[in-house]
């Protein structure tokens, strides 16, 4: 069976939290694998430890260096089109986050997932089940995940259980009409690329273009530089982003 994929992983001040030699091994095992990093603007040695990745492996990762710092939105979108670039020919092509909390191995089985159906988009979903996933997240995160699930559904009006799981595959005939503007928000881009996609589908068909997939493993990582503070501007964020996108929808 051919094995091929391509994400875009974005770093920013990553050095301490980006397994680069399990990257490296990883690369080694799964020759189908493509990864573009994108670097945002970082001032440890993220970039540098990113060519070196490159250089190991020139023919499988692309390094990406963003002029300033945007965001891992923005990180994520110019990183899509540079990997489009260099590899015209992909299917799909997903970001993962730089902390590997779901392990790039994952791609592979989401997409398997949902063939043939061949989705929009395929969002790895962090379901805890009873002997067939491992997932590891604090208390606090599950239950702020569960109530920020909660007002993203009822905003586009379908249900959606983890807009926020940093595995994500896009079809890649699709990635420059959802990535061609640049993301309102820094932190909340999934949920923008969530109503940039029913813009095209209509919200009646977007179950037909969408697939969520649990994730078998996903164990979280600490470091992360979402905070305390950015969670609570969370329902203003929401609500400008819905406001932007609603009038783009049809039903």
């Amino acid at each position: 069976m051919d094995r091929s994929i391509h994400l875009v992983i974005p770093c920013y001040n990553e050095e301490a939290r980006l397994p680069f030699g399990q990257l490296l091994e990883l690369l080694r095992k799964e020759p189908g694998l493509r990864v573009t990093l994108a670097d945002d603007g970082s001032t440890d040695s993220t970039f540098i430890r990113s060519q070196q990745l490159q250089v190991e492996r020139p023919e499988q990762v692309l390094v990406h260096r963003l002029t300033e710092n945007g965001g891992k939105g923005e990180a994520v979108r110019q990183g899509m089109f540079a990997a489009l670039q260099r590899w015209p020919d992909a299917e799909y092509i997903g970001y993962f986050d730089a902390d590997m909390a779901a392990p790039l191995i994952e791609a592979f089985r989401m997409l398997e997932y949902v063939k043939p159906q061949r989705p929009l988009m395929i969002m790895g979903s962090r379901v805890n089940l009873l002997g067939t996933t491992d997932i590891q997240r604090s208390s606090f995160r599950h239950y702020f995940g569960r109530v920020f699930a909660t007002l993203v559904s009822t905003q586009l009006g379908v249900p959606v259980y983890d807009t926020q799981c940093g595995a994500k595959l896009i079809r890649a005939d699709h990635v420059p009409v959802l990535f061609n503007e640049p993301f309102l928000t820094r932190w909340l881009f999934d949920v923008e690329l969530l109503w940039r996609c029913m813009a095209l589908t209509g919200r009646a068909h977007l179950r037909e273009h969408i697939c969520e997939v649990p994730l078998s493993k996903w164990h979280e990582q600490g470091g992360s530089k979402v905070q305390f503070f950015d969670g609570i501007k969370v329902p203003l964020a929401l609500r400008r982003v819905a406001r932007h996108y609603q009038g783009r929808v049809k039903k």
